[in-house]
């Protein structure tokens, strides 16, 4: 929901990285121009199903996993820019045990930071305890009689990762391929913040290696703050 902020680029990497048979795109009622660029693919390329509907990221999901009709897909954040040729470099990784693979999101004020390293590494152990759906390349057969709880605007993506493996696959993060996430400038606020981890606590306390993590991220947003960054692009 208006996603215009990034959209044309996002829109731009998938189409330039993913072989596209249809863009589904799931819309929570969007009120800036984000429809009128979802226009603007259709006319060029013909192959945009679009979807809208009052729900949740769960419901989303589940909505457009129902629309998919090839063996598999990508779920693509409408804020992220995937990097070059994801597809070939995911399709590295697919055998026949695997059911997923994720490509790392790296925070986009982070890109050339000294820290990169070691958020990647952190990042990845996160995602083995919750999974991520920033960019991830999903085996249709493995979620096809998934119900996901309409509940879940938050850890949808780890109950996508723990239906996936229960069918016997694997869902791998991966360094390569990856996307870079342009978090809105609105959750730069350490208020923001509290309230984002406040809401998954719920889920974290089952999973003491998360409270760790988002102490680490913590860090990284109070840093951002306190250096007057507040999630803003390096304009050079």
């Amino acid at each position: 929901m208006n996603s215009e902020r990034k959209l044309r680029e996002c829109l731009d990497s998938i189409y330039a990285n993913i072989p596209v048979n249809n863009l589904i795109v799931v819309d929570g009622f969007s009120t800036d121009s984000t429809i009128s660029i979802i226009n603007e693919y259709q006319k060029e390329y013909g192959n945009v199903i679009f979807v809208q509907e009052k729900g949740t990221r769960g419901s989303a999901r589940q909505t457009a996993i129902g629309l998919v009709s090839t063996d598999w897909f990508v779920f693509v954040d409408s804020d992220v820019v995937l990097s070059k040729n994801w597809f070939a470099r995911a399709e590295e990784f697919v055998k026949d045990d695997v059911g997923g693979v994720w490509g790392i999101e790296i925070w986009s004020v982070l890109k050339d930071s000294k820290i990169l390293s070691l958020f990647e590494r952190v990042t990845l152990k996160i995602f083995e305890k919750r999974g991520g759906t920033h960019d991830l390349l999903v085996r249709t057969k493995t979620v096809k009689d998934i119900h996901i709880p309409f509940a879940l605007h938050t850890y949808e993506d780890g109950y996508i990762k723990d239906w996936i493996e229960s069918k016997g696959c694997k869902v791998l993060g991966v360094y390569d391929p990856c996307c870079i996430h342009y978090r809105p400038e609105t959750v730069w606020t350490m208020h923001k913040h509290i309230e984002f981890v406040v809401s998954d606590l719920k889920y974290a306390v089952h999973r003491p290696m998360l409270l760790l993590s988002y102490g680490f991220y913590s860090a990284i947003v109070g840093f951002q703050i306190f250096a007057g960054k507040n999630g803003k692009e390096n304009k050079k």
